[in-house]
């Protein structure tokens, strides 16, 4: 075994799920289809929101912010997961891993606190429409979006120094597709069981109560939905939080399998599937699980792109 020293210089190596896989060159072409689709269905989903005038609501505000959050975190780890196999370099700094853990944890922490705050919303909006914006009003979106985002850096610069302060004196190979905190632990000459003990604990600590908020909220929901009157009522408000339960659905279920889960449980392969599932497949399915079931923003989608066609045609 490679002994070396975080001090050396020496950098990391990265082995991710390119390398070992059966069909590399299947597998990378995949991979670089959904971070097109992901750039594409994101930033698209941005500029519908951000240019339409009907959809500068808290609902889209926030689905704005989901979208930015999905755009940011593929782009931290994909880019890099495509080129290290097309160079065959797959190194990375003492420094850039620090930042790549850093801008993870960031990304995933301020979703899950806005998915949080996205069910809040659809509580408001079901059952207290008429006091929707009131409660939703601008001031309070905001504030719910700056705080996912600065609770989340918090956190993760937490996470970053307390993790790369360790000494790693065993392989540089990185078994796994970013630098994430239990993977680079496995590295580290000393004895990590406390501190894995203790992210254990704060991931359990960062999930729960926001799933918990989430839980309460849609249970509200699903009583007020029952009591109206109207068929057609029942399936909007059905339709309109079901697409956010199944972005709920697939980021929770990931989170918990790579946070929640004692280490014990744990092997390369199977934390490889997960973070790409979160990093490289959800970013991508995320806007269309919104965007193709909702009719206004369909809507805008149409007028944007119509408004841009006719700009672009010359005139007669």
């Amino acid at each position: 075994m490679e002994l070396w020293n975080s001090t050396s210089g020496s950098d990391f190596i990265l082995v991710g799920i390119l390398s070992h896989s059966g069909s590399p060159e299947l597998l990378c072409a995949t991979i670089a289809a959904l971070y097109t689709l992901a750039l594409i269905s994101n930033g698209l989903l941005l500029l519908v929101i951000t240019m339409d005038v009907r959809l500068h609501m808290p609902m889209y505000l926030l689905l704005g912010q989901l979208s930015l959050m999905d755009l940011l975190f593929t782009s931290v780890v994909t880019p890099k997961a495509l080129m290290d196999f097309l160079y065959i370099e797959n190194s990375i700094s003492f420094g850039g891993c620090a930042f790549q853990m850093f801008l993870a944890l960031t990304l995933g922490g301020a979703e899950d606190l806005l998915l949080a705050c996205m069910a809040y919303d659809r509580y408001v909006a079901i059952c207290h429409p008429l006091n929707y914006m009131v409660f939703m009003r601008p001031r309070v979106c905001w504030f719910m979006v700056a705080s996912s985002w600065i609770l989340a850096s918090l956190s993760a610069l937490g996470y970053t120094v307390y993790t790369m302060h360790y000494p790693f004196c065993k392989t540089r190979k990185i078994r796994h597709l970013l630098c994430e905190i239990l993977p680079l632990l496995k590295l580290a000459c000393v004895d990590t069981s406390r501190y894995e003990l203790m992210v254990y604990v704060m991931g359990v600590t960062f999930l729960i109560p926001p799933l918990v908020a989430i839980v309460t909220s849609y249970t509200l929901i699903l009583f007020t939905v029952l009591q109206m009157p109207t068929k057609e009522g029942r399936k909007k408000a059905l339709l309109t939080c079901s697409s956010h339960l199944t972005v709920v659905g697939m980021f929770y279920g990931a989170a918990t399998l790579m946070y929640v889960l004692p280490s014990s449980f744990h092997n390369p392969k199977q934390d490889n599937i997960t973070s790409a599932f979160y990093t490289i497949v959800t970013p991508a399915l995320n806007p269309l699980v919104y965007s193709l079931r909702n009719k206004e923003v369909m809507g805008a989608l149409r007028r944007v792109l119509g408004k841009y066609i006719a700009q672009m045609q010359p005139t007669l």
